[in-house]
Protein backbone atom coordinates (compact mmCIF):
# COMPACT_ATOMS: atom_id res chain seq x y z
CA UNK A 1 0.00 0.00 0.00
CA UNK A 2 2.91 2.38 0.66
CA UNK A 3 3.97 2.07 -2.98
CA UNK A 4 0.53 3.15 -4.19
CA UNK A 5 0.55 6.16 -1.86
CA UNK A 6 4.07 7.04 -3.03
CA UNK A 7 3.03 6.89 -6.70
CA UNK A 8 0.09 9.14 -5.85
CA UNK A 9 2.43 11.66 -4.18
CA UNK A 10 4.81 11.51 -7.14
CA UNK A 11 1.92 12.34 -9.46
CA UNK A 12 0.85 15.20 -7.20
CA UNK A 13 4.38 16.63 -6.94
CA UNK A 14 4.96 16.45 -10.67
CA UNK A 15 1.46 17.57 -11.60
CA UNK A 16 1.33 20.56 -9.26
CA UNK A 17 3.51 22.75 -11.53
CA UNK A 18 1.26 21.98 -14.51
CA UNK A 19 -1.88 22.89 -12.58
CA UNK A 20 -0.24 25.99 -11.08
CA UNK A 21 0.60 27.24 -14.58
CA UNK A 22 -3.03 26.77 -15.56
CA UNK A 23 -4.38 28.49 -12.42
CA UNK A 24 -1.80 31.28 -12.03
CA UNK A 25 -0.92 32.04 -15.62
CA UNK A 26 2.25 34.14 -15.80
CA UNK A 27 2.31 34.96 -12.07
CA UNK A 28 5.47 33.65 -10.37
CA UNK A 29 6.60 32.25 -13.71
CA UNK A 30 10.17 33.49 -13.23
CA UNK A 31 12.70 30.91 -14.39
CA UNK A 32 14.67 29.30 -11.57
CA UNK A 33 17.88 29.73 -13.53
CA UNK A 34 17.27 33.45 -14.08
CA UNK A 35 17.90 32.96 -17.80
CA UNK A 36 21.51 31.88 -17.20
CA UNK A 37 23.27 30.32 -20.15
CA UNK A 38 26.34 28.15 -19.78
CA UNK A 39 29.48 27.96 -21.93
CA UNK A 40 27.60 25.74 -24.40
CA UNK A 41 25.23 28.74 -24.97
CA UNK A 42 22.30 26.68 -23.74
CA UNK A 43 20.15 27.56 -20.71
CA UNK A 44 21.12 26.07 -17.38
CA UNK A 45 17.58 24.66 -16.96
CA UNK A 46 15.26 26.53 -19.32
CA UNK A 47 12.34 28.90 -18.94
CA UNK A 48 9.84 26.14 -18.14
CA UNK A 49 11.42 25.47 -14.72
CA UNK A 50 9.88 28.18 -12.59
CA UNK A 51 9.54 29.42 -9.04
CA UNK A 52 5.78 28.90 -9.47
CA UNK A 53 6.18 25.20 -10.27
CA UNK A 54 8.56 24.34 -7.45
CA UNK A 55 6.50 26.35 -4.97
CA UNK A 56 3.31 24.58 -6.06
CA UNK A 57 4.89 21.15 -5.58
CA UNK A 58 6.27 22.08 -2.15
CA UNK A 59 2.87 23.39 -0.99
CA UNK A 60 0.50 20.82 -2.45
CA UNK A 61 2.39 17.56 -1.94
CA UNK A 62 2.62 17.75 1.88
CA UNK A 63 -1.14 18.38 2.01
CA UNK A 64 -1.69 15.37 -0.24
CA UNK A 65 0.58 13.30 2.01
CA UNK A 66 -1.58 14.18 5.01
CA UNK A 67 -4.69 13.24 3.06
CA UNK A 68 -3.35 9.72 2.43
CA UNK A 69 -2.16 9.17 5.98
CA UNK A 70 1.47 10.14 5.58
CA UNK A 71 3.18 13.01 7.34
CA UNK A 72 4.06 16.47 6.11
CA UNK A 73 7.74 15.53 6.24
CA UNK A 74 7.18 12.67 3.77
CA UNK A 75 5.28 15.07 1.49
CA UNK A 76 8.09 17.62 1.65
CA UNK A 77 10.71 14.94 0.95
CA UNK A 78 8.77 13.66 -2.04
CA UNK A 79 8.13 17.15 -3.41
CA UNK A 80 11.67 18.44 -2.88
CA UNK A 81 13.38 15.38 -4.29
CA UNK A 82 10.92 15.13 -7.21
CA UNK A 83 11.67 18.73 -8.11
CA UNK A 84 15.42 18.07 -7.72
CA UNK A 85 15.08 15.09 -10.07
CA UNK A 86 13.09 17.17 -12.54
CA UNK A 87 15.70 19.93 -12.46
CA UNK A 88 18.50 17.41 -12.93
CA UNK A 89 16.68 15.95 -15.93
CA UNK A 90 16.22 19.44 -17.39
CA UNK A 91 19.90 20.23 -16.91
CA UNK A 92 20.87 17.01 -18.72
CA UNK A 93 18.32 17.61 -21.48
CA UNK A 94 19.70 21.11 -22.11
CA UNK A 95 23.24 19.68 -22.36
CA UNK A 96 21.95 17.11 -24.88
CA UNK A 97 20.33 19.90 -26.91
CA UNK A 98 16.75 18.85 -26.15
CA UNK A 99 14.49 21.91 -26.09
CA UNK A 100 12.58 22.93 -22.94
CA UNK A 101 9.49 20.72 -22.66
CA UNK A 102 11.04 18.40 -25.27
CA UNK A 103 10.48 14.69 -24.79
CA UNK A 104 13.12 12.32 -23.43
CA UNK A 105 11.48 9.05 -22.44
CA UNK A 106 12.97 7.75 -19.22
CA UNK A 107 14.94 10.89 -18.49
CA UNK A 108 11.61 12.68 -18.00
CA UNK A 109 10.35 10.12 -15.49
CA UNK A 110 13.18 8.27 -13.73
CA UNK A 111 15.01 11.05 -11.83
CA UNK A 112 11.77 12.64 -10.61
CA UNK A 113 10.49 9.32 -9.28
CA UNK A 114 13.67 7.48 -8.26
CA UNK A 115 15.09 10.29 -6.11
CA UNK A 116 11.88 10.67 -4.06
CA UNK A 117 11.46 6.90 -3.72
CA UNK A 118 15.00 6.66 -2.35
CA UNK A 119 14.44 9.70 -0.11
CA UNK A 120 11.43 8.10 1.62
CA UNK A 121 12.52 4.48 1.33
CA UNK A 122 13.27 4.05 5.01
CA UNK A 123 10.31 6.15 6.21
CA UNK A 124 7.88 4.03 4.20
CA UNK A 125 9.77 0.76 4.75
CA UNK A 126 10.28 0.18 1.04
CA UNK A 127 12.52 -2.54 -0.30
CA UNK A 128 14.41 -2.36 -3.60
CA UNK A 129 11.53 -4.05 -5.44
CA UNK A 130 9.12 -1.46 -4.01
CA UNK A 131 11.35 1.38 -5.24
CA UNK A 132 11.47 -0.12 -8.73
CA UNK A 133 7.71 -0.69 -8.66
CA UNK A 134 7.15 2.96 -7.68
CA UNK A 135 9.37 4.19 -10.53
CA UNK A 136 7.69 1.89 -13.08
CA UNK A 137 4.21 2.71 -11.77
CA UNK A 138 4.89 6.44 -11.86
CA UNK A 139 6.32 6.21 -15.38
CA UNK A 140 3.28 4.34 -16.69
CA UNK A 141 0.81 6.63 -14.89
CA UNK A 142 2.64 9.78 -15.99
CA UNK A 143 2.65 8.73 -19.65
CA UNK A 144 -1.07 7.93 -19.51
CA UNK A 145 -2.06 11.04 -17.55
CA UNK A 146 0.01 13.31 -19.79
CA UNK A 147 -2.11 12.32 -22.78
CA UNK A 148 -5.33 12.84 -20.84
CA UNK A 149 -4.20 16.24 -19.51
CA UNK A 150 -3.26 17.26 -23.06
CA UNK A 151 -6.70 16.26 -24.33
CA UNK A 152 -8.39 18.41 -21.69
CA UNK A 153 -6.00 21.28 -22.43
CA UNK A 154 -4.11 21.22 -19.11
CA UNK A 155 -0.81 20.30 -20.81
CA UNK A 156 0.76 22.01 -23.80
CA UNK A 157 2.09 18.73 -25.23
CA UNK A 158 0.81 15.14 -25.08
CA UNK A 159 3.90 13.97 -23.16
Amino acid sequence: MSVVRLIFLLLVANGAPVLARRLLGARLACPLDGGLRLADHRPLLGRSKTVRGVTAALLVTPAAALAVGLGIQVGLLVAGSAMAGDLLASFVKRRLGIAPSGRALGLDQIPESLLPALAVQSSLHLGPADVLTAVAGFTAAELLLSRILYQVHLRKRPY
